[in-house]
């Protein structure tokens, strides 16, 4: 009970988790208003996405005249998507559950001749439609749309058409607004989850390397910092697919108009930092296995795990190096011939304990000659000199 009690107290407060989503909408806010980046890529689509819920409303309420104009801007809202492509795709998928729940409420009120028992026959066969792998997330439309008709009791051929109709309405609207009114394109954010990654990549490796220093082995904290790596990899997989897709049918426009952003990095610059995270999840898992005194591969001796430190420093290094430099959008940038000769110099190092390890049986062999392995991947992969030879 009593350590029920102290893991209620460590849980934050409700006024300290307000507070601290207030600071996020904050710098969430200053970030839009600062310059281009993602909060101001949402503060765009959210205002698209309004102005085509107004305008689809002025249409099909003000100038048609519809005293009952709700599904033309419910559409147009919805189908302000992520990309270009996706509007169009999600418009199909919702026009098709849209016609669908029409259809059906109107056949099941003429079959049960009231509403409670077309609602009874119609609504579940619409639920179990929704499920429907086509429909994507835009089959419960299709639900929806029939409660819709049958509330009002007007269930005819002529309700299902107008009701249909002002959902094509709708349709046109939302996907216009979205392809011809600022269309999204989502190439920046390959380039910050990539600078992102790089960043982190290096942050690991300077904890790592200071650790070792201190001779205090936080390995859970390693795994820790390992498995964040992990979870950036994936959110750069995303946004390389989001970036695909939001130059599907707007790229040639775009370029016609001089209108594309700048390119992003290379997928092989992908396939290098996902290398880069396995590395250094290796390197970690390592190091663990060197910690635990239950495991009969032990550490190195103290000099050579300085050496080793002061070698991921320099790593880090490049890789806050190299986050900087896709940040900025610039060519590869040579190392400098401090770095070089540092590197040298302590390869050097290293390999002499690898075999003074050898030598005096084997002790701290494994574990050095796979943590050796795994800095040299690093470097070669880390570093543009290292990845030319």
């Amino acid at each position: 009970m009593t350590g029920v009690t102290e893991a209620l107290r460590r849980q934050p407060r409700p006024t300290h988790a307000l507070r601290e989503e207030a600071h996020a909408v904050g710098r969430a806010a200053r970030a839009a208003c600062r310059g281009p980046g993602r909060e101001r890529d949402l503060l765009v689509q959210s205002l698209k996405a309004s102005a085509a819920a107004i305008l689809a409303w002025l249409v099909a309420g003000v100038w048609m005249g519809d005293p009952m104009a709700l599904m033309a801007p419910w559409v147009a809202v919805v189908l302000v998507q992520a990309t270009v492509y996706s509007s169009l795709v999600q418009a199909a998928r919702q026009f098709t559950a849209i016609c669908a729940g029409a259809l059906l409420a109107s056949l099941a009120l003429a079959v049960t001749g009231n509403t409670l028992g077309a609602v009874t026959l119609s609504v579940p066969l619409l639920v179990l439609l929704a499920n429907w792998p086509r429909f994507g997330d835009q089959g419960i439309y299709g639900a929806t749309t029939a409660l819709f008709t049958l509330a009002t009791g007007a269930a005819d051929v002529f309700a299902v058409g107008h009701r249909v109709g002002q959902a094509a309405l709708g349709a046109v609207i939302g996907v216009a607004v979205n392809a011809f009114v600022l269309p999204p394109i989502h190439l920046r954010d390959v380039r910050e989850n990539l600078a992102a990654l790089a960043r982190e990549a290096g942050d690991v490796l300077h904890i790592v390397a200071g650790d070792l220093r201190d001779g205090e082995w936080d390995t859970q904290g390693w795994s820790h910092a390992s498995a964040r790596l992990e979870r950036r990899l994936d959110s750069l997989r995303s946004a390389r697919g989001w970036s695909r897709e939001s130059l599907r049918l707007t790229a040639a426009p775009r370029r016609a108009v001089r209108r594309l952003p700048a390119s992003i990095p290379p997928e092989e610059d992908d396939e290098r930092w996902s290398r880069v995270t396995g590395h250094i999840r290796a390197l970690t898992r390592t190091l663990a296995v060197a910690a635990d005194d239950g495991r009969s591969p032990a550490a190195p001796a103290r000099h050579v795990l300085d050496a080793y430190a002061d070698l991921l420093q320099l790593i880090g290094d490049a890789c806050h190096a190299e986050s900087e430099r896709l940040l900025t959008a610039e060519g590869a940038a040579r190392p400098d011939d401090h770095a070089e000769s540092a590197m040298r110099e302590l390869r050097e190092q290293l390999q002499d304990g690898l075999r003074e390890h050898a030598g005096q049986g084997g002790d701290g062999t494994t574990v050095l000659g796979s943590l050796l392995l795994q800095a040299e991947n690093l470097w070669s992969e880390t570093v543009p000199t290292g990845r030319h030879g």
